[in-house]
């Protein structure tokens, strides 16, 4: 009877843990391919690499409206232009399912022009959080948040409001 249950357990709980270790080892890659956009396009300037990180049909949801891959790498290689020696580090990751979320920082001197932005000479400092969707082992989806404003009262382009 003891070896019927304890058969009738594992028969049960093996799909579960299967599953668990599938989903984990998902995210664990999930996360190491969120770690090269960092590493590898920001840090080393490999954005040939984009290619290899990102899906075909990779949407980036901003804040005042949706982009495609290629105005995504444009505008990430707005901000190496803008900040030559820029230096992202990822402080914190977080997966879950299909979504893995990225605490980072950033940090560089303004001696460049490059999304916009004049060269200004002013070293700045932020930190913001990005949330990618992935599916195959690729990203397919983007929200990012950082404080943009602050950059540009730091580089003085914007005035800081009165007190």
């Amino acid at each position: 009877m003891k070896v019927r249950l304890f058969v009738a357990f594992l028969l049960f709980c093996s799909p579960c843990v299967v599953h668990y270790a599938v989903a984990s080892d998902n995210q664990d890659q999930n996360k190491a391919v969120a770690r090269r956009v960092f590493d590898e396009i920001f840090n080393q300037n490999k954005f040939q690499v984009a290619d290899e990180i990102y899906a075909p049909n990779f949407l980036n949801h901003g804040v005042l409206r949706e982009i495609d891959l290629k105005e995504d790498q444009a505008a990430a290689r707005g901000w190496k232009l803008a900040f030559p020696d820029l230096k992202m580090t990822v402080v914190q990751e977080i997966a879950e399912g299909d979504l893995v979320s990225v605490l980072w920082t950033a940090s560089g001197t303004n001696t460049g022009e490059g999304n916009g932005l004049p060269a200004t000479g002013k070293k700045i400092q932020g930190r913001g959080i990005t949330i990618w969707r992935f599916a195959n082992g690729k990203i397919v989806e983007e929200w990012s948040e950082f404080d943009q404003l602050r950059i540009m009262r730091e580089l003085g382009l914007i005035p800081a409001s009165a007190k």
